[in-house]
């Protein structure tokens, strides 16, 4: 009977050694839609305690007139990466690294100038994120990438003429975050 309780003993406690907390959760990014509407969405899975990685997208296809004229900010958006948790998962402060692909096309909202063109790059961004409820987040944070772009500047937003083509290294701000966030 003393070798049934040790034994259960046993697995109970490697059971309670890999559960913990939640493992997924969605997020999306307040602050991406007043850039003109951009849609965003962001899943992770934690396979640690201090580890999750993630995956996200952003998607403008929207233009607007502003005072008469054509403004857009569109862009199709990837990135893939990992966030470092040092107190717990989807709790507290964070650090995170990732990859990112864009496709964009911005013009008509400070100067008649529009660029569109191709970024690849690396990010690196930091925040906080806050428990609201044991399923519900609010997060904040900031962050910054830097890559290579393929760009085209044209005059005019709609039918310009080709002003600048080439390619250049970029270092932007990116991943400001005020966002919410359901774990599960």
């Amino acid at each position: 009977m003393n070798i049934v309780k040790h034994i259960g003993v046993l697995l109970c406690s490697l059971v309670t050694i890999t559960v913990y907390g939640q493992k997924y959760s969605v997020s999306t990014n307040a602050l991406g839609y007043l850039n003109f509407g951009t849609l965003n969405l962001e899943v992770s899975y934690a396979p640690h305690r201090n580890w999750s990685l993630s995956a996200a997208a952003r998607y403008n296809p929207f233009s607007f007139t502003i005072k008469g004229k054509p403004a857009r900010t569109r862009q199709q958006a990837y990135s893939i990466g990992t966030r470092y948790w040092p107190w717990h998962i989807y709790s507290g402060w964070w650090v995170s690294a990732r990859l990112q692909y864009q496709e964009y096309s911005t013009g008509g909202i400070i100067s008649p100038e529009t660029e569109e063109g191709d970024r690849f790059g690396a990010g690196l961004s930091a925040g906080y994120t806050y428990m609201i409820h044991p399923h519900v987040n609010l997060d904040f944070g900031i962050g910054f990438w830097s890559g290579i772009q393929q760009y085209a500047r044209y005059g005019s937003p709609v039918c310009g003429l080709t002003v600048e083509r080439g390619r250049k290294a970029f270092i932007l701000p990116d991943n400001v975050v005020i966002g919410i966030s359901y774990v599960f």
